[in-house]
């Protein structure tokens, strides 16, 4: 059981959480991407400041959402997170997007389904990962160019769920009777609950060593 501080800045979303057990306490929000880098050390101090629920001397980890997602939001989530963790001396614990995405999926999708998340990288690029029902890898996170036979070996076989903004342009190209699609995404609480599980697991980031999860050179989030 632990108290932990979340960052997540990988989106055009950014969030910053407090979660007791896995249970979320309190959450900022942040909706303007450009906005990130300056928001984010306001967030956590309201977050922790003298008069909230806890500290962050009270804090046991610090997770983060590292990514793929917005280069540079990225870059600044991963280095607080890593500063945090320093000054504080707790674990730092790394979230994969494309996980979290799956992980929020599963909740509503049938047994025998696959999990797809895919984030957009522009054009017809998506950063994508396949997965069962127990988030066991099936095709590791990558950058992938959309092609008509895409999955397409999978789609024979069993049931895939695709989902997030990368998946938006694959429905219009992917005509087959096993592929439907959702808008779900994850939120603060499937943060809480994942970190709170790698935590008891003992997984955690070597801080000399952590970085952000790329997967390709550049990817610059958008607004629409």
């Amino acid at each position: 059981m632990a108290l932990i501080l979340h960052i997540d800045t990988a989106t055009g979303q950014a969030v910053v959480s407090i979660a007791s057990d896995g249970n979320l306490l309190q959450q900022r929000v942040n909706s303007r991407a450009m906005d990130h880098a300056t928001w984010i050390h306001t967030a956590i101090r309201e977050l922790a400041d003298e008069g909230s629920i806890v500290t962050l001397q009270d804090i046991e980890a610090v997770a983060v959402v590292a990514g793929p997602g917005s280069y540079t939001g990225l870059r600044v989530g991963m280095a607080t997170a890593k500063g945090l963790a320093y000054a504080l001396n707790v674990p730092l614990v790394s979230l994969n997007t494309l996980k979290l995405m799956a992980f929020a999926l599963r909740r509503d999708a049938p047994p025998s389904s696959l999990l797809c998340p895919m984030l957009d990288a522009r054009r017809l690029e998506v950063f994508t990962g396949l997965y069962d029902s127990h988030l066991q890898e099936l095709v590791p996170p990558s950058a992938m160019i959309l092609r008509e036979d895409s999955f397409s070996n999978w789609l024979e076989t069993k049931p895939i769920i695709f989902s997030g903004d990368g998946s938006v342009k694959w429905k219009a190209m992917l005509h087959h009777a096993n592929a439907s699609f959702t808008d779900s995404f994850y939120t603060a609480r499937d943060i809480a609950v994942m970190a709170e599980q790698v935590f008891q697991e003992g997984e955690f980031a070597d801080l000399a060593y952590a970085d952000p999860i790329y997967l390709k050179e550049f990817y610059s989030y958008q607004k629409q």
